[in-house]
């Protein structure tokens, strides 16, 4: 069954994660998530779901200002020609519909069939915003408290400084 915003709320609860959801209009580009009201400080993000030729998946957390180029990416974390993955691949491993990629859907991941990646710039940040699971929401918790769920959904991050 995969979890709904307020199971990943309850869960953020449990764990002692401080969060903070903001309602807006639902966002399915980085474009339209900068036009909607920017009630929470901190880092907005950038999170795209990519697949190699090998079949291995990756979540890339990032700023939402970040200029990712996957042929450099690639070759950083060893990948074979990275791609982005399908809509039915992403709602299958992390149960959640394109328009709506966030760390926060590693609580779908109970296979551990994906690699996390995140942006060094972006954990350097006290506050990071997310979709709580569903695009007409962000919430907002620390980047401590994000490595803190990471692991929890058992997972680790790798953490990449990308080439400027």
């Amino acid at each position: 069954m995969r979890a709904t915003p307020e199971t990943l709320f309850s869960r953020l609860d449990e764990l002692g994660i401080i969060h903070n959801t903001h309602h807006h209009n639902p966002v399915f580009t980085v474009e339209e998530a900068q036009k909607v009201s920017r009630e929470l400080d901190g880092g907005h993000s950038k999170n795209l779901f990519l697949k190699d030729k090998n079949g291995d998946l990756y979540p890339f957390v990032c700023l939402e200002d970040t200029k990712v180029d996957l042929k450099s990416l690639r070759k950083q974390i060893g990948a074979k020609n990275l791609s982005f993955g399908k809509a039915e691949l992403l709602i299958d491993v992390l149960g959640i519909e394109p328009g709506s990629v966030t760390p926060f859907a590693l609580i779908n991941d109970t296979d551990l069939r994906v690699t996390v990646l995140l942006d060094a710039r972006m954990v350097e940040e006290n506050f990071l915003n997310f979709h709580p699971l569903i695009n007409d929401k962000t919430t907002q918790i620390s980047s401590s408290d994000l490595i803190k769920f990471i692991k929890f959904c058992g997972h680790s991050a790798r953490v990449l400084t990308l080439d400027p």
